[in-house]
């Protein structure tokens, strides 16, 4: 579940550790013999057999497969559009887990090098104004330092001992230096103390924890240590770091340099009640200098993520006038370097640009958006012009299809961007005026052996009111047309969020299982404009169920999916909506809720995102409007569930705590519900998936709990397994 814009007998199950473009993108053939799905229910299961004991390659993708998937992150071209350097990440299996390294593509040839991450991960490179040099992240010498790789035969250097991991590198416009931000620590509250005559080699309890931070606690990141974000400054061939800002706020990044190397802008919520405030900023002007800060902007709203034009003269940035919505759309700003004459360029465009870079010779502004759950870049004219440059940009996720990914344009306005589709993950693609090329093929050997689920598009009207609903359809491999299959209705997390024609993993290893997959964007979600996200906005869940109803019913009408075979499963915000489901409706076989929002009262005191949730989700605090918060909580609906119902979350759950699946799961119990609670160890809201095994294991799980309820099915083993 993401917070706004800024930025969703008893059984206990714990999962062990252990277009042109498309035509491009899907040359490798799929030559695997299509199967009907009833062959596919009916066959053994393969995936098991190891050795000698098989007698050809497993077509069916299976949850070992996640080992051996690679995708292409944040491509960085370099000035001159000679070359990209590019994030490749990939599961270890040996560690179980993702591990990032960076390589080179000479783009006249193809050539790729691995540049960093022989020893640690290697990530967020940069280039040097002169394209000489590259700047990265890497954890080679333990916790992440920045380094600097010379590109003309010389070795990479560690630059920093840092206590805390760098974050927004940028050079100074004379390669002479690189700015970043990190956090500085500070001592924690203390209230007394224990007693002082502890005798030598007594075993004495942990002294007291004591927090006054309004978030105390954030997923991924567990207890908060008190400290601030600043920004510092360190020479480019090493030397003492200098800090650059002071106070006790966050000074984030990302940060942009002014050409004459004089000035750093950031954005920041330095305001005495920032904690109160989380949809607050303003852009700042460092004076790298003196470390003079002085404000830009002011108005009550986010800016951020400030933009210097090539010549100086401007400053573009991101912003949006804070009116107490749980959704709002950036636009995008330009003004003077000094504050004034302050424009918006997208008011009238009516999508939520991002990643903005300026076009070389300052007239234009490219922009990242997303489209009816497509990812696209757009070229913004200083007169308010908008123009796609590209499409196909992907790489949101891997075990959902969501949108995102990433671009870097070069001074010749090449574009390096994450492109892929539906059957394929994220590679590295260039588009050069009008023509587009895929630099990498990261997938080869898998795409070669693999037959993947067809995915297609379905839209639909609304019961509600006939709002267009957009949806797609995974299909079982070999889909035999006019053939009804199970349908597992998957809803996205967020809610403010989109699924598109995007590589899902969960959702191709469903349709290995038999299964058809239907990703919705009902009302709420992003990529439609901002009246159609906030068709929820203090009402939440709501009319979203009929547009969820009204697509399963037209995958129904299509003669895809089984009326008798229906399953539904979503995390975060698909978890809120399928508890909610459950028990508005008993015409789904099973469901699996994945991390969700159960009890707005809890949620809204527990999260990490406690200054959010109340003010902008609902409206009021929960002792203000307690009946608001128990009409859009799941848990009023319990005692209408009748479906079986697993529950699953994140051991480590900071986001929608693991509290509200246990609140739901032992609501079911007393209930009599068929349920089973599933605790992914070590995972917190945004990792429940980050481990490959975890992964695979999850999929498994849910398809077990599916299986239990699927008429006519035998199961012998998951292809998640």
């Amino acid at each position: 579940m993401a917070i706004g814009r800024l930025a969703t007998g008893i059984a206990l199950l714990v999962i062990p550790m252990g277009s042109v473009l498309a035509q491009q993108a899907e040359a490798a053939p799929q030559d695997a013999p299509a199967r009907s799905v009833e062959n596919q229910r009916a066959a053994p299961m393969t995936g098991a057999a190891m050795g000698s004991d098989r007698t050809g390659p497993e077509r069916r993708f299976t949850g070992a497969d996640l080992f051996d998937i690679a995708i292409a992150a944040d491509p960085q071209i370099s000035p001159d559009g000679r070359h990209i350097a590019y994030v490749r990440r990939t599961n270890d299996i040996m560690s179980d887990r993702a591990v990032s390294s960076i390589w080179l593509i000479d783009i006249r040839t193809g050539r790729e090098t691995p540049l960093a991450g022989r020893n640690g991960d290697a990530f967020s490179p940069r280039w040097s104004p002169s394209g000489d040099r590259l700047a990265y992240a890497s954890t080679e010498a333990g916790g992440a330092q920045l380094w600097v790789q010379w590109l003309d035969g010389g070795e990479a250097i560690r630059l920093t001992g840092l206590p805390t991991g760098p974050s927004s590198i940028a050079w100074a416009p004379d390669g002479r230096s690189i700015a970043y931000t990190m956090k500085v620590k500070d001592e924690g509250p203390k209230l007394g103390s224990a007693p002082a005559n502890k005798p030598e080699g007594a075993d004495w309890a942990e002294p007291l924890e004591i927090r006054d931070l309004l978030t105390y606690r954030a997923d991924g990141q567990g207890y908060v240590e008190p400290g601030f974000q600043k920004i510092f400054l360190v020479p480019a061939t090493g030397g003492a770091p200098r800090q650059l800002t002071y106070g006790r706020y966050h000074d984030g990044g990302p940060l942009s340099w002014s050409p004459d190397g004089s000035t750093i802008y950031f954005g920041a919520n330095r305001r005495a009640d920032w904690e109160e405030d989380p949809v607050e900023g303003e852009i700042y002007a460092l004076d790298v200098a003196s470390g003079a800060v002085t404000q830009l902007t002011d108005r009550d709203g986010p800016d951020h993520s400030p933009v210097a034009s090539p010549d100086g003269r401007l400053v573009a940035y991101l912003g949006f006038d804070d009116a107490l919505r749980a959704y709002e759309d950036d636009d995008l700003y330009v003004m003077d370097r000094s504050g004034g004459s302050v424009r918006n360029l997208t008011a009238e465009w009516g999508y939520s640009p991002a990643g903005i870079r300026w076009d070389a010779d300052g007239r234009a502004i490219y922009a990242q958006y997303d489209i009816s759950g497509e990812t696209r870049v757009a070229r913004i004219g200083l007169d308010g012009s908008v123009r796609d440059v590209v499409e196909g940009v992907s790489g949101g996720g891997l075990d959902r299809p969501y949108t995102g990914g990433s671009f870097s344009v070069s001074e010749n306005d090449a574009i390096a961007f994450t492109v892929g589709t539906a059957t394929r993950p994220a590679e590295v693609g260039l588009q050069r005026g009008g023509d587009l090329r895929i630099l990498t093929d990261l997938n080869r050997s898998l795409r070669a052996v693999k037959t993947l689920g067809e995915v297609r598009r379905i839209a639909v009207p609304s019961s509600h009111d006939g709002l267009e609903i957009e949806g797609w359809l995974t299909l079982p491999p070999g889909y035999a047309e006019g053939q009804r299959v199970p349908l597992i209705l998957e809803i996205h997390g967020g809610p403010f969020a989109a699924y598109g024609p995007h590589f899902s993993t969960d959702n191709q290893l469903y349709a290995a299982a038999g299964y058809a997959v239907l990703s919705a964007n009902p009302r709420g979600s992003t990529s439609y404009g901002e009246d159609f996200a906030n068709e929820i906005d203090k009402a939440y869940p709501g009319n979203d169920y009929f547009d969820l109803m009204s697509i399963v019913d037209r995958a129904i009408a299509l003669g895809i999916a089984d009326p008798d075979q229906l399953f539904v499963t979503g995390g975060s915000g698909g978890g809120v909506l399928t508890s909610w489901i459950v028990g508005k409706t008993d015409r789904f076989k099973a469901a699996a809720t994945q991390k969700p929002v159960i009890n707005w009262t809890t949620q809204a005191l527990t999260a990490d995102g406690p200054a959010f949730f109340g003010r902008y989700w609902i409206g009021a605090q929960p002792w203000e409007d307690p009946e608001t918060y128990w009409r859009l909580s799941p848990l009023s609906l319990v005692g209408e569930v009748e479906t079986p119902t697993l529950v699953v979350v994140g051991s480590e759950d900071y986001r929608t705590p693991v509290s509200e699946s246990e609140q739901y799961y032992t609501a079911l119990r007393l209930r009599g519900v068929p349920t089973a609670l599933v605790k992914v160890p070590g995972a917190s809201h945004g990792s429940i998936a980050a481990r490959p095994s975890q992964s695979a294991a999850k999929a498994a799980a849910i398809l077990a709990w599916f299986d239990r309820y699927r008429s006519g099915w035998t199961r012998t083993a998951s292809p998640a397994e």
